[in-house]
């Protein structure tokens, strides 16, 4: 009878994970729709007009690539690669292009993922949202929180944007929502101070995870880049190898712009991955193969709406089968 009631139960789990799996693909499909609606068409037309791949073929592909914001440098390695099957093995038609393209991007997306920080040895794993102002630090560290709470992970909000009016407040109604507590101190307040406070709260309550909402700023502004510096050595003082994360947020429909303020930001605040909002709100979500190539950075997580649970891990493979399906 429990052989029959465990056997009963796999194909449930199964189907279970396979509907989840399903339901990420069709939530990323739907934020990738209005670039999907540009680029895939354009690869599209190459693919009908094509049935073996010429210059001329690959220069139509290069467009499409550069007006879904890949970028020229991440552009022009793309099609170098193409070049170079072409001259040894012929692509024969648009499907085989769209298949080899497939792979690139993959390849592309996927290459900087050995990046990825690993689990401390110990809790709290204290991550660091960082960036320049507007980009949605406060939202994305509220949804990160929710994102940790239904995986089971208890979880603490540190408030150290202190410069910024209404910041507290804001984390304050995201924490409400998904129902973590959050540490605090005044508008003005000691960003290092508080996070000390957190960090001490989080050891004791054994928190699994602490979000850290930095203040925005640039790399150019000098003195809130030595509070960032102050705020690390103040985390890994008190715990070994904290900030364990440090996820740029990015705003994709900045598109290039964002990416070269964040290749300048990356130089100085020690990013491990990229959390990119905002997906859902440009048709150049390549964006984000941009970024993995020129800041070889992994995309760790993508904004995909306003809600709470609007917010995905990023797939390799599930985003660029988004594009090209």
């Amino acid at each position: 009878m429990i052989q029959t009631l465990f056997g009963s139960l796999e194909p449930d789990k199964a189907a279970s994970d396979e509907e989840q799996k399903k339901s990420i693909f069709d939530r990323m499909r739907q934020a990738v729709s209005r670039t999907r609606e540009s680029f895939s068409a354009k690869i599209a037309d190459i693919a009908a007009m094509t049935r073996t791949v010429d210059e001329s073929a690959l220069d139509e592909l290069e467009t499409a690539l550069l007006t879904s914001d890949l970028g020229v440098p991440t552009t022009t390695a793309v099609l170098d690669a193409l070049r170079d099957r072409a001259r040894h093995q012929a692509i024969e038609g648009g499907g085989e292009l769209r298949d080899l393209l497939k792979e690139q991007l993959i390849a592309i997306l996927s290459a900087p993922a050995a990046a990825a920080p690993q689990e401390p040895a110990s809790p709290p794993k204290v991550t660091f949202l960082v960036g320049v102002n507007g980009t949605g630090k406060t939202t994305s560290s509220g949804k990160l929180a929710a994102w940790s709470r239904a995986r089971g992970r208890s979880v603490l909000l540190c408030a150290a944007d202190t410069f910024r009016a209404a910041a507290i407040e804001q984390l304050e109604i995201w924490a409400a929502r998904s129902g973590v507590e959050m540490i605090k101190t005044r508008q003005g307040g000691d960003p290092a101070a508080v996070l000390f406070d957190a960090i001490t709260a989080a050891k004791s309550r054994s928190i699994d995870e602490l979000y850290v909402d930095t203040a925005g700023r640039l790399h150019t502004k000098t003195g809130l880049m030595d509070e960032l510096d102050k705020m690390r050595r103040t985390a890994a003082r008190l715990v070994p190898g904290a900030p364990h994360e440090v996820l740029l947020v990015m705003d994709a429909t900045t598109g290039q712009n964002g990416l070269q303020q964040a290749r300048l930001f990356t130089q100085s605040a020690g990013v491990t991955g990229i959390l990119l909002t905002k997906l859902d709100g440009t048709a150049k979500g390549g964006i984000a193969v941009a970024i993995a190539r020129e800041l070889n950075l992994p995309v760790r997580y993508v904004g995909v709406g306003e809600q709470m649970t609007d917010l995905l891990e990023f797939s390799p493979a599930e985003f660029v089968d988004s594009l090209l399906e």
